[in-house]
């Protein structure tokens, strides 16, 4: 399961933290990403970390703003988004997911097999 939170409203150049809880025995072994929704557009890849934690992925447009990163515990991982500098155009339903997929990037909804409810982020300007 993922349970996804985190979201609110915040003005331009404010920051949030998502947080991602991927509970299961097998929790550690996934990959989790992050993908968001604005209204009307289809869903895109924003980040994503191996399931060891040693890789980082970023789509371009959020490079050097936002840092994806994950605490592994016992039955239970945490997957953090902390996004600074946010823009208007970050606003969106944010979605965390698992893929069992390793060894790079994994930026399709496709290859994810596990996925969280939304939490939205609006950022006014």
């Amino acid at each position: 399961q993922l349970q996804a939170s985190g979201g609110g409203l915040v003005q331009a150049g404010g920051s949030l933290r998502l947080s991602c809880v991927v509970s299961g025995r097998t929790a550690s072994m996934f990959g989790v990403g992050w993908f968001r929704q604005a209204s009307g557009k289809e869903r895109e890849f924003v980040a994503q970390i191996s399931w060891n934690g040693r890789d980082t992925y970023y789509e371009d447009s959020v490079k050097g703003r936002f840092t994806i990163s994950k605490n592994n515990a016992v039955d239970a991982v945490t997957v953090y988004l902390q996004m600074n500098s946010l823009k208007p155009e970050d606003t969106a339903a944010y979605f965390c997911a698992a893929t069992r997929l390793s060894g790079g990037i994994v930026t399709r909804a496709y290859d994810y097999d596990y996925w969280g409810q939304e939490t939205q982020v609006t950022v006014s300007s």
